[in-house]
């Protein structure tokens, strides 16, 4: 198995929250990042941006030049741009480990709660989406908050990564290793996805109620 240290890590939709979050983390330690969205310039305005709060090598490019130029692929995507975005990147994504982080969430006076996909879940869309593709499934309960907080030293999670694919699980987990205090921990097969992209409802709810930036744990692994 390759080192995910000598990877290149894109992100598609690095300048919204998580994406931002999650390569401010990657940069810092010391990963090469790639940071994609509809517009070049927005993409390379968010990549000098992280470079000065983390360092490390870190680019921008329009989604297309994102997907083509990284090894792996992180959709951390707005789930209204979820299924439109990703079928237009299919060629540039074949062959590629995808890692979907999207949470198909809607918003009530009640608050949040999960969306029903036709699909399963937003993994399953991608999966469908990109048959060429080693889609799986991650990152959906890291707190974008505390990703893009250096001063919070140890980030007290773990990563759910899930898919079909062990060889891009693995990789997948040993890339939520490199986040200080996070693991990756292998969450089941992509059919599974859909509960695990719903649960981010009761954290985000957990979150509110206790002001807090929640995360999971897994015990006994």
């Amino acid at each position: 198995m390759a080192d995910v240290r000598e990877m290149t890590i894109g992100v598609l939709g690095g300048t919204g929250a998580q994406g931002r979050g999650l390569a401010i983390r990657w940069a810092q330690a010391g990963l090469q990042v790639v940071i994609g969205s509809r517009s070049a310039e927005r993409a390379q305005q968010a990549a000098k941006e992280i470079v000065e709060v983390a360092g490390g090598d870190v680019t921008g490019q329009d989604n297309a030049g994102c997907a083509a130029a990284a090894d792996i692929v992180i959709a951390a995507l707005p789930w209204e741009g979820h299924a439109e975005t990703l079928q237009a990147l299919a060629p540039q994504l074949a062959g590629k480990i995808v890692v979907d982080c999207v949470n198909p969430l809607g918003f009530d006076k009640k608050g949040p709660f999960a969306l029903p996909v036709p699909e399963g879940s937003a993994a399953q869309q991608a999966e469908q989406l990109l048959p060429d593709s080693r889609v799986t499934a991650a990152f959906h309960h890291v707190s974008a908050v505390t990703l893009a907080d250096l001063s919070v030293s140890h980030v007290d999670l773990d990563v759910l990564v899930l898919g079909d694919d062990r060889e891009a699980t693995d990789v997948v987990r040993a890339l939520a290793d490199t986040i200080p205090g996070v693991r990756g921990v292998y969450g089941g097969r992509l059919r599974n996805a859909h509960q695990v992209e719903a649960f981010t409802a009761n954290l985000i709810a957990i979150n509110r109620r206790y002001k807090a930036h929640a995360g999971l744990r897994i015990t006994d692994v």
